[in-house]
């Protein structure tokens, strides 16, 4: 990453931090709802990036596993109590890494091009959400399970509600008779990262192969086939 020095050896994570706070006590894993976060002075907002970047790099180098404030501030060039103040603890760092994630996802769905984003029928763009999000789930999985110790949290961060409010208007959007909501249930399950891992990573298959599923499973919905 530009201006970042080079990042340091891979950290253990078997070390003093762990996922708890200083009281030994686990906070909520609830994503930040996108645009809610308190607005930051343009400093601090460059600061929070730089710290982000420094973690991505770990991430992706590393896996999430490994990633400790340590190992972030040194590879962002400052000192720990930076880190420390900027997200509070190792899991408001994830947390934070995460929602940025999303965030990009997010943007390209609902404000970026088409098929994906605006401008393109309901059926197409249904469609382009699926192997958007495969992609998304398979190179964010360890942050993604790292952040998600309660798996019934996970039906109620509000990235999810967003996935799914998506989902199901563009369901109805495409004249798909039923229950769009419980029928939207049913297609993000097909997207979920433990099993886009285990499809794609554990038995080997291929991206074009989950695509193909995912357009046959919205085609038999009655959305049309994709393109």
């Amino acid at each position: 990453m530009t201006g970042l020095p080079p990042p340091p050896p891979c950290p253990d994570p078997g070390g003093p931090e762990g996922a708890s706070d200083a009281r030994g006590e686990r906070p909520g894993l609830a994503l930040i709802p996108v645009g809610e976060s308190p607005q930051l002075r343009a400093d601090a907002a460059r600061n929070r990036t730089r710290l982000l970047e420094a973690a991505s790099q770990l991430t992706a180098r590393c896996g999430a596993a490994s990633l400790t404030m340590e190992a972030v501030a040194a590879a962002a060039g400052v000192g720990k109590g930076t880190v420390f103040r900027r997200f509070g603890d190792r899991t408001g760092l994830l947390l934070a890494l995460l929602d940025h994630r999303e965030e990009q996802l997010q943007a390209a769905f609902i404000s970026g091009p088409p098929p994906l984003g605006p401008g393109a029928p309901a059926a197409q763009r249904l469609h382009a959400f699926g192997p958007a999000v495969i992609r998304h789930e398979r190179d964010h999985h360890d942050l993604i399970l790292a952040t998600r110790t309660d798996p019934l949290r996970a039906y109620s961060v509000p990235a999810r509600h967003l996935r799914l409010t998506h989902v199901a208007m563009l369901l109805r959007g495409a004249g798909v008779e039923g229950d769009a909501e419980l029928l939207a249930h049913t297609l993000l399950g097909y997207l979920d990262t433990t099993l886009v891992h285990h499809l794609s990573v554990e038995r080997g298959m291929s991206l074009d192969r989950l695509d193909a599923t995912w357009h046959d499973l919205v085609t038999r919905l009655g959305a049309g086939p994709a393109g």
